[in-house]
């Protein structure tokens, strides 16, 4: 049944949208290694027009607990720096006249706990996420003119559906808790 199948893949669909939005907000969540993704959010003015940072500079990580940023322009370096201060994310650049660079520093145990409290309230979000698409397509299954019987399956195979998706989010979540526990 063609209608059928299109509620089925809309849903899917939504799912998979809400697993994608959970990954790039588990990436955003520090673990206490640097990692270039964690200047992601951060925006500069690049004469005149707000500007992600790694479009004007190259972000790398000369090591585990250090994040050098290397602008194409040497003028950008206090606009760098302000804008990280600005964006409040816990970091403290300091700059070598060619460089920002930002040490990482070590997170506390209570940090940790509260970082596995943020990744646990994004995974709950996804989780309400594949819910709402799972009660949606079964509002539509309802709506199509099939058997009580049909109708029973195609709730079990949306069911199933979600099922998988929320142990996605459930695995996920435990690898993240896992890299953010672990020192």
């Amino acid at each position: 049944m063609e209608e059928i199948d299109f509620i089925i893949e809309a849903s899917k669909e939504s799912m998979n949208k809400a697993i994608t939005h959970l990954e790039k907000e588990l990436i955003n969540i520090r673990a206490g290694k640097a990692n270039p993704i964690m200047l992601s959010n951060i925006t500069i003015d690049y004469y005149g027009v707000q500007t992600p940072l790694n479009q004007v500079s190259n972000i790398s990580t000369p090591d585990s607990k250090t994040l050098n940023i290397q602008p194409w322009e040497k003028a950008l370096i206090p606009e760098i720096e302000k804008a990280i201060l600005i964006a409040n994310i816990g970091f403290t650049p300091t700059n070598n006249g060619e460089s920002v660079i930002i040490s990482i520093p070590p997170m506390t145990e209570e940090r940790r706990q509260d970082l596995v409290k943020l990744a646990k309230s994004e995974v709950e979000n996804a989780k309400v996420s594949i819910r709402n698409a799972r009660k949606d397509a079964n509002n539509e299954v309802k709506k199509i003119a099939v058997s009580d019987d049909m109708k029973k399956n195609y709730e079990q195979d949306i069911q199933d559906l979600t099922d998988s998706f929320i142990n996605k989010s459930d695995i996920f979540f435990s690898a993240k808790e896992k890299e953010i526990l672990t020192i």
